[in-house]
């Protein structure tokens, strides 16, 4: 995407967009930075830089927290068209995070810079509270997750990111490796290449190298 296209696709991209003034969207035009990232670089850390508000054009991203044994446990992800407001959270007082956002696969994303973004929100309150309500149902994904990691058994949890995968791209072919997958559902990669090749052996899944192909729906929606 040309920088000229991604102005024009701002007011479709942009929540908010119509509870700005004339000169508020000129500024936001006029700021906004097209970024490109390839697969596994990573985009931010949120307690070392506060980047501003980032929209998935194409790709995918994930925030992720790491504990102090490096155990990788992922928060969210974000598609194409999806906004995240936690690479912007110093512009939103009392609420801070430290998390780490990755690319999952090369990925174009447009920046609204805190510059930007900052003086809009001290004279807007309405922009404040899309955001504050963007925040909200982030943290809603953030607690599914976390329901997951604490209560679902293994075969369940890579049966629901199967399931998700395969809803979300509509196909039965998923190029993931099962490093790919420890990393997207906090789990270790052995667990889940036993759990793949259990899937195998009951006929749910084939498996290649780095893809998975679905080929039972019907048992795979029976471990969910």
């Amino acid at each position: 995407m040309q920088r000229e296209e991604m102005q024009r696709e701002l007011p479709g991209l942009l929540p908010f967009w119509r509870e700005l003034s004339a000169e508020e969207q000129t500024a936001l035009r006029d700021s906004a930075r097209l970024l490109r990232f390839r697969k596994s670089e990573r985009i931010a850390r949120a307690e070392e830089q506060c980047l501003g508000t980032l929209v998935v054009l194409k790709g995918q991203i994930r925030a992720y927290m790491v504990s102090d044994e490096g155990r990788e446990i992922t928060l969210y992800r974000l598609y194409e068209r999806e906004l995240c407001v936690m690479s912007a959270s110093c512009l939103l007082e009392g609420i801070s995070f430290d998390l780490m956002m990755d690319a999952v696969t090369d990925t174009e994303a447009l920046l609204l810079p805190v510059q930007a973004m900052n003086p809009i929100l001290r004279q807007n309150p309405r922009m404040e509270r899309h955001l504050t309500r963007l925040v909200n149902e982030r943290f809603s994904e953030v607690m599914w997750m976390m329901r997951q990691i604490l209560f679902f058994s293994a075969d369940r949890r890579v049966a629901v990111f199967l399931w998700d995968e395969l809803a979300k791209g509509r196909t039965e072919l998923l190029y993931y490796t099962h490093d790919e997958i420890a990393r997207l559902i906090g789990s270790a990669r052995e667990v889940v290449s036993r759990m793949l090749k259990y899937f195998a052996m009951e006929g749910i899944v084939e498996l290649g190298r780095g893809s998975i192909r679905i080929v039972d729906r019907e048992k795979l929606r029976g471990y969910l």
